[in-house]
């Protein structure tokens, strides 16, 4: 039986949706930065500096690869959303199966584009030449890796704008668990180093993959939502998605590209600037790069409040716009953002006098975990200011505008990121503490332009105006 998810996520209160509908997200998020902290902390109890940096200048490279599919899949998840907020499940099912087949595609040429560009990625990164060897065996055998990201973050948007948070969660903690005891395994007892840790991560992306693919069709044929096809129901609204449906349709895969596109670019422009950042660091010898290698990954879980939050606001807020609740919309923005920014706050005060006790965890250098210490105590006030550009991004995404959510991050970088870790390289030679400070202040930069761009378009109706349904608040 069809359940009314109009009553579910478009009434009662909007933070308490909010919570209960980003927590999947947040844990999901979570063991999914688990996979690269995993392999770093283990990589990092059974080898030296040379695989530490392998494993972390890779997984960042493959971090940067996920994030930019996981942009793409945002257009699969607000175009449901609305769909379902509009009651249109024809239209919802026909946006799933156009978006599961061209990310197959997709998957397909970039696995074998960058496969045969590997050896070209490492030179790039600038990888100190006692990694090279390892940081080789790393990317090349997660590559092969790509086409199973790609599935699971394909059918989790489906399952997110559907309503549903929830089984993807369970379906990257089968994952990671996965990944945890293989990591185990393969660099312990079998010592393959850099080799093992890629490995592990391919095949528990493979299981998530399946296991997320099997339980969408399954549902299926057991007539979940009424058919046979693919089905997502549950917790969520009820989504069909008939054989029919896997095709190109000229003007479904438009309006995914022009939300999709822009989130991706944005994501990946992002991880380019961490690239550079990581380029910069790598120049500077091992012991740098070991330690901004491992603040990376820490910071990376660190980010999974404002990283939730843009995900379960944008699927939210695009419910409401197509239930035609803007009032509701604007007020997820307003409690997505206050939840993200004290979260940030935490942080920022906590890590001033735990940075150096974490960074330790990860390895027993001593210089590294100095250098790793001064980094994380700077850079964790990204954090903060984060919060606010991340929130504004989901809602822009939401409405259709996620090319602001571009532009912002562009500027920020161009002006801020790149150019302010270099000059606190050049002219900080001895720590890492101001080069912290780049991505940091380049994120207060984007949140006030997001806030000029928001009250504009505020302004000019943009967001609703005039006659609009009520939701509850």
């Amino acid at each position: 039986m069809k359940e009314n998810f109009e009553e579910k996520l478009t009434e009662g209160s909007v933070a308490a949706r909010l919570v209960a509908f980003s927590l999947p997200f947040l844990m999901a998020n979570f063991l999914q930065t688990l996979y690269g902290m995993a392999d770093l902390f283990i990589a990092g109890q059974f080898n030296g500096a040379d695989v530490i940096t392998a494993v972390s200048i890779g997984s960042q490279i493959m971090h940067m690869i996920t994030v930019i599919i996981a942009g793409l899949a945002m257009g699969t998840t607000v175009l449901t959303a609305r769909a379902v907020g509009a009651g249109k499940e024809r239209d919802a099912g026909l946006c799933a199966g156009n978006s599961l087949l061209a990310f197959l595609i997709f998957s397909v040429f970039a696995t074998a584009i960058l496969f045969v560009f590997c050896p070209q990625i490492v030179a790039l990164m600038h990888t100190p030449p006692e990694a090279v060897g390892e940081s080789l065996s790393y990317l090349g055998i997660c590559f092969l890796g790509i086409p199973f990201i790609s599935l699971y973050n394909s059918v989790s948007a489906v399952f997110r704008g559907a309503g549903d948070s929830k089984r993807p969660l369970y379906f990257v903690a089968a994952s990671c668990l996965v990944n945890i005891i293989l990591d185990v395994f393969f660099m312990g007892p079998l010592a393959l180093g850099s080799r093992g840790a890629a490995l592990a991560t391919v095949l528990s992306q493979a299981f998530s993959a399946f296991l997320a693919a099997f339980v969408l069709f399954a549902r299926g044929k057991r007539g979940a939502c009424g058919g046979a096809g693919g089905a997502v129901g549950g917790d969520g609204a009820c989504v069909r998605i008939l054989r029919g449906d896997f095709r190109m349709d000229a003007k479904v895969l438009k309006a995914l590209l022009q939300i999709g596109l822009p989130v991706s670019a944005q994501d990946g422009f992002i991880q380019v600037s961490f690239l550079v950042i990581t380029i910069i660091a790598n120049s500077r010898g091992l012991s740098v790069a070991a330690a901004v290698g491992i603040v990376e990954k820490i910071i990376c879980f660190l980010f999974l409040v404002p990283s939730s939050m843009l995900s379960a606001i944008s699927a939210l807020a695009a419910q409401n716009m197509g239930a035609s609740l803007h009032a509701r919309a604007r007020h997820t923005l307003y409690a997505g953002m206050a939840i993200a920014s004290a979260f940030g706050a935490l942080f920022a005060l906590a890590f001033q006098f735990a940075s150096v006790p974490f960074v330790s965890l990860f390895t027993h250098d001593a210089e590294v975990v100095q250098l790793g210490g001064q980094y994380l105590r700077s850079y964790v006030f990204d954090c903060f200011f984060a919060a606010f550009h991340f929130a504004f991004s989901g809602f822009f995404c939401a409405y259709g505008y996620s090319l602001l959510s571009f532009f912002h991050n562009t500027v920020s970088i161009l002006l801020v990121r790149i150019p302010g870790a270099y000059l606190a390289a050049k002219y900080f030679p001895g720590t890492l503490y101001p080069m912290g400070w780049a991505p940091a202040i380049g994120s207060l930069l984007s949140s006030l332009i997001c806030l000029g761009f928001y009250l504009l378009l505020k302004q000019n109706g943009k967001f609703g105006g005039g006659l609009e349904r009520h939701g509850g608040k």
